[in-house]
């Protein structure tokens, strides 16, 4: 079951009950994605802003600093740095996978082209220092550059990784910390520690961001070969491109000599043929690995709810933790 189509949406409820703080968020990214200079920057942030998408992560930052009894300006900042990053690294993302659309559009480099897109990105990135320097604390800047690092990290580690059937699911793990988990984790830690809130809290808040973000990223490479056209993801695309995922790694870990001949041609050398994405299926299918895979996103979702219990008993503790069952219910 996708986001959209489940009867039940956390992430609808959470947008409702942070519905003011979003409209500031908002307002705020419209306002620093300006450039009297240079309008392309504007042209190229907007496309992509515009483009939709559920704003999750800023409203991660959002609802942690209402978690914690926040009552200042700065959460808005931060919820409008995280968009920023995130969007920067999505620019970036698409050059790096010559990729032609998201979210069901053209992509901006291919409107544009990789430059601007590149460039817009370190625009962005900038801006989003900017926006953390603003807030006075020295401990956001360090979460936060810390995250900017740990998301160039994991691209790269994941660069590497790709089309090599020797990856481990170590390596695996610590690509989807970089490449998403971080993101999430910084956005709800910042949003305790600009509250002020207890370390106990702001170590849960980024435990639950951690475990939120791997589990959302382990059921989105599921959906890669259980998906339809109704989840907007195309089933086999990560075949196609050579990536490793988790049911992959255990598959070849699992097999005989024949597989890992297939699986070498297919993934490490790229030489496909018609019927092998069915075989992939199938191998999968013998080895049981989609349902394992499966398993271990719901232990994270479990590890996401769990750490919530240091936090006090709010509407919002209660939506975050519909909100991770959410997450693998598209996997119903």
């Amino acid at each position: 079951m996708s986001l959209d189509l489940a009867a039940t949406k956390p992430h609808e409820r959470l947008a409702a009950a942070l519905a003011d703080d979003m409209v500031a968020v908002n307002d705020m990214i419209a306002a620093r994605m300006a450039s009297e200079n240079a309008p392309r920057i504007p042209e190229v942030t907007a496309h992509l802003v515009g483009a939709g998408g559920k704003r999750l992560r800023p409203m991660l930052t959002l609802a942690a600093a209402r978690l914690c009894g926040y009552e200042g300006p700065y959460h808005v900042h931060l919820a409008a740095t995280v968009e920023f990053i995130h969007t920067a690294t999505l620019l970036h993302d698409d050059v790096v996978d010559e990729s032609d659309k998201r979210r069901g559009r053209p992509t901006a480099n291919l409107l544009w082209d990789n430059t601007s897109s590149v460039l817009v990105g370190d625009y962005l990135f900038a801006r989003s220092f900017q926006l953390m320097v603003e807030t006075g604390s020295l401990r956001v800047l360090d979460i936060l550059a810390n995250a900017a690092a740990t998301i160039a990290e994991g691209e790269v580690l994941q660069l590497t990784a790709a089309r090599n059937i020797a990856t481990t699911e170590a390596t695996y793990l610590q690509v989807v910390r970089g490449k998403t988990a971080a993101l999430f984790s910084a956005a709800t830690e910042v949003g305790g520690v600009i509250a002020g809130a207890p370390e106990d809290q702001v170590k849960a808040l980024h435990t639950y961001g951690d475990a939120l973000g791997i589990a959302f990223q382990i059921v989105d490479d599921l959906l890669d070969w259980q998906g339809d056209a109704d989840i907007g993801k195309n089933v086999g695309d990560d075949f196609r491109e050579g990536k490793l995922t988790m049911p992959v790694i255990r598959a070849i870990a699992a097999g005989d000599t024949n597989d890992r001949v297939f699986w070498t041609r297919t993934l490490e050398k790229r030489v496909q043929e018609p019927g092998d994405l069915e075989k992939a299926r199938a191998l999968l299918d013998r080895y049981g690995t989609l349902d394992s895979t499966r398993d271990d996103a719901l232990i994270w979702a479990e590890r996401a709810k769990d750490a919530l219990a240091p936090l006090p008993e709010h509407e919002i503790k209660a939506m975050l933790t519909d909100l991770a069952d959410y997450v693998v219910a598209r996997l119903v």
